[in-house]
Protein backbone atom coordinates (compact mmCIF):
# COMPACT_ATOMS: atom_id res chain seq x y z
CA UNK A 1 0.00 0.00 0.00
CA UNK A 2 1.46 3.55 -0.60
CA UNK A 3 0.39 7.12 -0.22
CA UNK A 4 1.88 10.55 -0.91
CA UNK A 5 1.49 14.36 0.72
CA UNK A 6 2.29 16.77 -0.74
CA UNK A 7 3.08 20.33 0.44
CA UNK A 8 0.90 22.90 -0.43
CA UNK A 9 1.52 26.16 1.13
CA UNK A 10 1.82 26.98 4.48
CA UNK A 11 0.43 24.15 7.14
CA UNK A 12 -1.56 22.66 3.33
CA UNK A 13 -0.73 19.06 1.98
CA UNK A 14 -2.42 17.26 -0.46
CA UNK A 15 -2.65 13.86 0.39
CA UNK A 16 -2.76 11.31 -2.77
CA UNK A 17 -3.51 7.50 -2.13
CA UNK A 18 -2.12 4.48 -4.32
CA UNK A 19 -5.35 3.73 -5.60
CA UNK A 20 -5.86 7.17 -7.31
CA UNK A 21 -7.70 9.34 -4.87
CA UNK A 22 -6.84 12.53 -3.18
CA UNK A 23 -7.53 14.48 -0.07
CA UNK A 24 -6.69 17.95 1.31
CA UNK A 25 -5.44 18.22 4.56
CA UNK A 26 -5.30 21.66 6.86
CA UNK A 27 -4.43 23.17 10.02
CA UNK A 28 -6.34 25.00 12.19
CA UNK A 29 -6.30 28.76 11.78
CA UNK A 30 -4.53 28.84 14.84
CA UNK A 31 -1.63 26.83 13.53
CA UNK A 32 -1.56 28.89 10.28
CA UNK A 33 -3.97 27.00 8.58
CA UNK A 34 -6.95 28.30 6.31
CA UNK A 35 -9.36 25.45 7.26
CA UNK A 36 -8.95 23.85 3.85
CA UNK A 37 -9.49 20.23 4.66
CA UNK A 38 -9.23 17.26 7.03
CA UNK A 39 -7.29 17.78 10.07
CA UNK A 40 -4.54 14.71 9.46
CA UNK A 41 -5.43 13.65 13.03
CA UNK A 42 -9.04 13.74 12.18
CA UNK A 43 -8.56 11.52 9.13
CA UNK A 44 -7.19 8.98 11.84
CA UNK A 45 -10.27 9.15 13.23
CA UNK A 46 -12.65 8.28 9.91
CA UNK A 47 -9.83 5.72 9.11
CA UNK A 48 -10.59 4.16 12.52
CA UNK A 49 -14.69 3.98 12.00
CA UNK A 50 -14.13 3.10 8.32
CA UNK A 51 -12.47 0.39 9.05
CA UNK A 52 -14.60 -1.32 11.55
CA UNK A 53 -18.23 0.30 9.46
CA UNK A 54 -16.41 -1.89 6.64
CA UNK A 55 -15.99 -4.89 8.53
CA UNK A 56 -19.56 -4.63 10.22
CA UNK A 57 -21.15 -4.31 7.01
CA UNK A 58 -19.21 -7.37 5.30
CA UNK A 59 -19.76 -9.53 9.22
CA UNK A 60 -23.55 -8.99 9.09
CA UNK A 61 -23.96 -9.55 5.39
CA UNK A 62 -22.14 -12.87 5.42
CA UNK A 63 -24.16 -13.61 8.13
CA UNK A 64 -27.39 -13.23 5.93
CA UNK A 65 -28.77 -10.16 7.65
CA UNK A 66 -31.13 -7.43 6.00
CA UNK A 67 -28.34 -4.36 6.56
CA UNK A 68 -29.67 -1.41 5.26
CA UNK A 69 -27.00 1.31 6.70
CA UNK A 70 -24.33 1.90 9.04
CA UNK A 71 -23.13 5.47 10.39
CA UNK A 72 -20.41 5.22 13.45
CA UNK A 73 -19.83 8.46 15.21
CA UNK A 74 -16.21 8.45 16.61
CA UNK A 75 -14.92 10.96 19.16
CA UNK A 76 -11.25 10.54 20.49
CA UNK A 77 -9.44 12.30 23.60
CA UNK A 78 -5.59 13.05 22.99
CA UNK A 79 -2.47 13.49 25.52
CA UNK A 80 -2.05 16.87 26.74
CA UNK A 81 1.75 16.64 25.62
CA UNK A 82 3.60 15.75 22.13
CA UNK A 83 3.67 13.09 20.89
CA UNK A 84 -0.48 13.85 21.51
CA UNK A 85 -1.48 10.49 20.63
CA UNK A 86 -4.76 9.35 21.21
CA UNK A 87 -5.69 8.34 24.48
CA UNK A 88 -9.39 7.50 24.95
CA UNK A 89 -11.67 6.35 21.76
CA UNK A 90 -15.43 6.19 21.93
CA UNK A 91 -17.59 4.95 18.87
CA UNK A 92 -21.34 4.73 18.67
CA UNK A 93 -22.27 2.56 15.70
CA UNK A 94 -25.86 2.90 14.47
CA UNK A 95 -27.47 -0.14 12.60
CA UNK A 96 -29.86 0.05 10.56
CA UNK A 97 -31.91 -2.87 9.10
CA UNK A 98 -34.75 -5.34 9.10
CA UNK A 99 -35.71 -7.69 11.95
CA UNK A 100 -31.45 -6.81 12.80
CA UNK A 101 -30.54 -9.87 15.57
CA UNK A 102 -28.90 -7.57 18.54
CA UNK A 103 -26.46 -10.71 19.60
CA UNK A 104 -24.88 -11.13 15.78
CA UNK A 105 -24.72 -6.44 15.12
CA UNK A 106 -22.91 -7.12 18.48
CA UNK A 107 -21.04 -9.92 17.70
CA UNK A 108 -20.03 -7.99 14.34
CA UNK A 109 -18.43 -4.89 16.65
CA UNK A 110 -16.83 -7.25 18.85
CA UNK A 111 -14.94 -9.04 16.00
CA UNK A 112 -14.02 -6.14 14.08
CA UNK A 113 -12.86 -4.44 16.99
CA UNK A 114 -11.10 -7.31 18.67
CA UNK A 115 -9.99 -9.29 15.33
CA UNK A 116 -10.56 -7.58 11.92
CA UNK A 117 -9.88 -3.84 12.12
CA UNK A 118 -5.72 -3.21 11.57
CA UNK A 119 -7.20 0.84 12.46
CA UNK A 120 -8.32 -0.92 16.28
CA UNK A 121 -4.93 -2.83 16.93
CA UNK A 122 -3.13 0.37 16.27
CA UNK A 123 -5.14 2.64 18.17
CA UNK A 124 -5.11 0.10 20.70
CA UNK A 125 -1.74 0.65 21.25
CA UNK A 126 -2.47 4.17 22.77
CA UNK A 127 -5.68 4.72 23.38
CA UNK A 128 -8.56 3.15 25.28
CA UNK A 129 -11.35 1.45 22.96
CA UNK A 130 -15.35 1.63 23.98
CA UNK A 131 -18.14 1.36 21.80
CA UNK A 132 -22.42 1.51 21.85
CA UNK A 133 -24.45 0.00 19.65
CA UNK A 134 -27.77 1.47 18.44
CA UNK A 135 -29.83 -0.78 16.73
CA UNK A 136 -32.97 1.19 14.24
CA UNK A 137 -35.58 -0.71 12.34
CA UNK A 138 -35.53 0.26 8.80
Amino acid sequence: MKAKVKWVQDVTFLGESGSGHSVVMDGAPEAGGRNLGFRPMEMLLMGLAGCSAFDVVLILKRGREDITDCVVDVDGDRAETDPKVFTHVRMHYIVTGRNLDPKKVERAVKLSEEKYCSASAMFGKTATLNHTIEIREA
